[in-house]
């Protein structure tokens, strides 16, 4: 039998991913992506042990990620017989990645309080 290492999360990775999800990033997305930022690639197994999620969970995560085009992936041969195995990575620094998230929440915010004063001009 061989052994592999199993990357786990530290405290400060638990945190992040915890203020990705207060700032509204689902939680097993967010755990996915800090994963994933802190590795330069991994499979779907490695990020399955690595955040504690099962192996739906990580494919729901990762179509998520990829649909935002934060994520890639390649195959590479399987060591036996059987399906290739899929290999993931970042496909831009983290980041461009907290970029993109600021800029979408500023817009949020933004419509939000668009709304709001719409609402103050029907009662004035």
């Amino acid at each position: 039998m061989r052994s592999k290492n199993v990357m786990y999360f530290t405290p400060r990775e638990e945190e992040f991913a915890n203020l990705l999800i207060k700032v509204g990033m689902k939680r097993n997305v967010a755990k996915v992506l800090v994963f994933l930022a802190h590795t330069p690639e991994a499979t779907s197994r490695d990020i399955e042990r690595g955040t504690d999620l099962r192996q739906p969970e990580v494919s729901i995560a990762m179509a998520a990620l990829m649909d935002q085009k934060w994520v890639e992936n390649r195959e590479s041969k399987a060591e036996n017989k059987g399906r290739p195995v899929k290999i993931y990575r970042l496909s831009q620094p983290i980041g461009d990645i907290m970029d993109s998230i600021e800029s979408e929440k500023r817009e949020e915010a933004n419509n939000q309080l668009t709304m709001i004063q719409k609402l103050r001009d029907y009662i004035s």
